[in-house]
């Protein structure tokens, strides 16, 4: 789904739509997303739905991502069976708010099909966003350049905060999503800049 992106007006009802047309449960997950923007303005969003499959079942998911003038606001709900707690089949919805100014990081990787062919729309994109709420150390054993040498020469490693991830593509989301995540990646990285 795209993403809209203005400063100078609230997009909530833009995105109410953009839930509205998943027809994944939007009023749950409007629900859930407008509590966790507490009456702020909405700057950007991007709305993605995504079915899972397990075992024999399809799952759906439906990631929300909210950019206001002072928080990114990340909102996700999925679907289950009735369990042993819930006798009836439900919906949980997560929702996460982090200050601007806590936002480490924002990387984005844009795939070009052709690029001998020169610039084209990106055919998939990854958005992925650190504020170092999850954090991992990827070590592998350190070497030298002689490859005789037997010495022991400790670990190297990787300190790496990649809290969210999201992946898009025209193969299966369409040309309109890899836009539109690149236009919230734009925004969110304008916003995190000086922050």
């Amino acid at each position: 789904m795209p993403s809209r992106t203005t400063e100078d007006h609230d997009r909530s009802l833009e995105l109410r739509h953009a839930i509205d047309r998943t027809g994944y449960y939007p009023e749950v997950v409007a629900d859930g997303v407008a509590a966790a923007v507490a009456g702020e303005q909405v700057v950007s969003f991007f709305v993605h739905h995504e079915p899972t499959f397990e075992r024999d079942e399809v799952r759906r998911h439906l990631s929300v991502i909210v950019l206001t003038p002072s928080r990114l606001i990340l909102a996700h709900t999925d679907e289950h069976p009735a369990d042993d707690l819930l006798p009836a089949p439900y919906t949980s919805t997560s929702t996460e708010a982090i200050r601007l100014s806590a936002v480490k990081s924002v990387v984005v990787t844009r795939m070009i099909a052709n690029p001998t062919s020169g610039p084209t729309p990106p055919a998939e994109a990854v958005m992925t966003i650190g504020w170092g709420g999850v954090s991992r150390i990827d070590l592998e054993p350190a070497a030298c350049g002689d490859a005789e040498c037997e010495a022991d020469h400790g670990y190297t490693g990787v300190f790496a905060s990649d809290d969210f991830s999201l992946r898009v593509s025209t193969a299966a989301d369409g040309t309109d999503a890899v836009a539109g995540l690149l236009s919230f990646t734009d925004s969110l990285s304008a916003r995190t800049h000086g922050a």
